[in-house]
C-alpha cells in the first residue's frame, strides 16, 4: 500500500522584483512586479508503507519545499499528493494524527519545560487518551534511553539528548508516517549511531515508513533501502541504494603497499598517489578488468596489504548533483529519471 503518492506535484513562487534606482524604486511601489521562481517541477513517487526512504538534494532543489507539501504547511501549484489517502492541505488536522515530524535545526518540545511536561502538552494536542499516553510515554522513554532527561529543562540538555527527546515526542501519537529534516545534524558519531539504530528499530518493530534528508552519508547508507534524488526541482533519480552505489558509477578504489620499493606505473593507470613502496589507483571497470589489475599490482613485487573499495556513496551523489544542468534534470525527469552510464 502507498502511504505516500505524488503525481505531477509542482510549487512556484512568486517574488517580487526589485528595481535599481530611485525611480524604479518609487514605480516599484506603485506598481510593483513579480517574477515566477519554480521551486519543485513534476515530481512524481510512491512511497510504500514501511519503507524507509532517503529524499536528497543539493541546497536549493526543493527537498524542504516538497515535504512542506507532503506535510500541509505549503499548498501546490498543480499536481497532486496523497499522505495516508488525505490531501495534506485539505485535511491538514486528520493528517496530522497520523504522520510525526523531527526538524533537526527546530524543536517541538517547550525550550525552558522538561520533556515531561512537553510530553504531556503533545498528548493533549493529539488527543491521547491518558492510559495511551502513559504507555507509550514509557515505551519510548525505556526504548530510546531518555529517563534521566525527562525532568530536565530543554535548554540544559545536549543537542544528543534532546534529539532523542524530540524523535520520541514525534511517536507519542503512534504515526504511521515519519518526516525527518536532517534528524542528526550537528550530532557527534556515538550519538549518531544510536539515533540509526533507533529508527532501523521503529521500522522493523513498528513498521513505521520513515521519510528522510539528510546531507550525512552515513544517515543514508545505514537507515534507508531506497532513495530518491532531487536536482534544480525535479527527481533525477529514483532507486535502490544497492542499484545506486553498484550501477552509477563502476569506480574500485584500490590501496597497495609493498615490502620493497616498486615501480608503481602500469600501463594506461598511472596511480593517484604514491611512495617508494605503496600507492592507490582509481580503477574504471568498465574502462580496465579489475582481476587483471590485481593480477598485476601482485606481480609487481612482494605484497604486504591490498585494499578494494567501492566508491564512498558521497562522491556518487556528487557525481549525479554535478553533472546534471537544469535542463537535463527536467529532461530526465520526463524520461522518467535514472542514472546515465
Amino acid at each position: 500500500m502507498s502511504v505516500i503518492a505524488v503525481e505531477g506535484l509542482s510549487k512556484t513562487f512568486r517574488t517580487r522584483v526589485r528595481g535599481e534606482g530611485l525611480g524604479s524604486s518609487l514605480r516599484a511601489l506603485v506598481r510593483p512586479e513579480y517574477r515566477a521562481v519554480p521551486a519543485v517541477r513534476d515530481v512524481s513517487f510512491s512511497v510504500e508503507e514501511g519503507e524507509v526512504v532517503a529524499f536528497l538534494g543539493p541546497n536549493g532543489a526543493g527537498k524542504s519545499t516538497t515535504i512542506k507539501m507532503l506535510t500541509g504547511i505549503l499548498t501546490p501549484s498543480s499536481g497532486r499528493a496523497r499522505v495516508l489517502g488525505l490531501h495534506p492541505c485539505k485535511d491538514r488536522t486528520r493528517l496530522a494524527m497520523g504522520i510525526g515530524t523531527v526538524f533537526g535545526q527546530k524543536s517541538q518540545l517547550w525550550f525552558h519545560l522538561p520533556p515531561s511536561d512537553s510530553f504531556r502538552l503533545l498528548g493533549a494536542i493529539y488527543e491521547v487518551p491518558p492510559a495511551d499516553l502513559a504507555r507509550r510515554r514509557a515505551d519510548l522513554v525505556e526504548r530510546f534511553g531518555i529517563g534521566a532527561y525527562m525532568d530536565v529543562p530543554v535548554r540544559k540538555l545536549s543537542l544528543g539528548e534532546r534529539i532523542r527527546c524530540e524523535i520520541a515526542a514525534s511517536l507519542l501519537h503512534a504515526p504511521r508516517v515519519l518526516f525527518l529534516d536532517e534528524p542528526t545534524i550537528g550530532l557527534d558519531v556515538v550519538v549518531k549511531r544510536e539515533i540509526r539504530a533507533l529508527l532501523g528499530e521503529l521500522r522493523s518493530r513498528d513498521g513505521v515508513t520513515i521519510f528522510l534528508t539528510s546531507h550525512d552519508i552515513g544517515d543514508i547508507e545505514k537507515i534507508c533501502k531506497r532513495a530518491i534524488i532531487i536536482h534544480h526541482g525535479a527527481v533525477v533519480v529514483d532507486e535502490s541504494m544497492k542499484t545506486l552505489k553498484h550501477r552509477a558509477l563502476a569506480r574500485k578504489y584500490i590501496g597497495v603497499k609493498y615490502a620493497r620499493p616498486v615501480n608503481l606505473d602500469l600501463p594506461g593507470l598511472p596511480p593517484v598517489k604514491k611512495t617508494e613502496d605503496a600507492g592507490s589507483f582509481v580503477v574504471d571497470t568498465r574502462k580496465h578488468n579489475l582481476q587483471d589489475v590485481i593480477r598485476a599490482l601482485v606481480n609487481l613485487g612482494e605484497v604486504l596489504d591490498l585494499t578494494v573499495e567501492d566508491e564512498p556513496l558521497e562522491d556518487i551523489i556528487a557525481e549525479v548533483f554535478g553533472g546534471r544542468t537544469e535542463a537535463e534534470a527536467r529532461r530526465a525527469a520526463r524520461a522518467g529519471g535514472g542514472l546515465e552510464s
